[in-house]
């Protein structure tokens, strides 16, 4: 029952998508920063490598980057990981897009980019990962896929990015279903629906960050510890027992009324 060991992740091996920036980055340093083995991957090469070095003065980072967008990717990544580790106790699938495009001229490219990245990639790296997740996981502590929703996928926002409201609301669904047929497996499924982080994707909010503050009762946005302390929580033996959750991080913004 004490707290070092209720929320320990030190030892874990941990695989964190669309790792080298954004929400991904803050996860990985979080886990890191608290002893676990992270593998980081992104589409950017260079920028991944370049995280996992500056992580590793302070702990064990590995970049393995790979643009998850396309299948050959997928497996590659997962075999990748799977001649490395034999145990994956903790997957994050973060990695995802978004695109914006008026309603009436909304292309085909666009939609694809954004729901083959944001659910078909991660449902494909989980099932390619499951041998390692599976043999990670004991009854009282089971392996873990942690899902980076957002609450765009609970709350339709509006901006015209309606791919990635679609795919973020199909995550979150995706995670609850996952849930019902990993549990045998000792593998539980949960995901993290976050609100405002100022983050490169939500650059474009910049501007009118006030507006947006206003309709969050936290008034302000999100924060690295914000995200990462959940996600350890979720990975840790205190969150051993949940599955199917959703966790929305969002400062309130689904309890405000003008936005429920």
């Amino acid at each position: 029952m004490k707290i070092n060991d209720l929320f320990s992740v030190a030892g874990k091996v941990v695989l964190v998508t669309g790792g080298s920036r954004g929400i991904g980055e803050m996860i990985a340093r979080g886990f890191v920063a608290n002893g676990a083995k992270v593998y980081i991957s992104s589409r950017k090469a260079d920028v991944c490598e370049a995280l996992a070095l500056e992580l590793s003065k302070d702990g064990i980072c590995i970049a393995l980057p790979a643009d998850l967008a396309r299948m050959g990717e997928i497996d590659r990544l997962a075999g990748e990981i799977r001649s490395r580790e034999p145990k994956l106790h903790v997957l994050v699938n973060n990695a995802g897009a978004a695109w914006a495009e008026p309603l009436g001229k909304f292309s085909e490219r666009g939609w694809d980019r954004v729901v083959d990245l944001n659910l078909k990639a991660l449902f494909f790296l989980t099932q390619a990962l499951l041998e390692p997740l599976e043999a990670a996981g004991t009854h009282e502590d089971p392996a873990r896929v942690i899902n980076i929703g957002s609450i765009d996928g609970i709350i339709p926002p509006a901006m015209e990015t309606f791919p990635y409201s679609a795919s973020k609301a199909g995550v979150l669904h995706l995670t609850r279903h996952l849930a019902r047929y990993l549990g045998a497996r000792h593998i539980t499924a949960n995901a993290i629906a976050p609100g405002y982080f100022p983050t490169m994707m939500t650059a474009w909010a910049k501007d009118r960050e006030d507006e947006l503050l206003a309709h969050i009762p936290a008034r302000r946005g999100g924060t690295p510890e914000d995200m990462a302390g959940t996600a350890l929580f979720l990975a840790s033996r205190a969150g051993a027992y949940l599955s199917g959750a959703v966790l929305r991080v969002d400062g309130g913004l689904l309890a405000d009324a003008r936005d429920a």
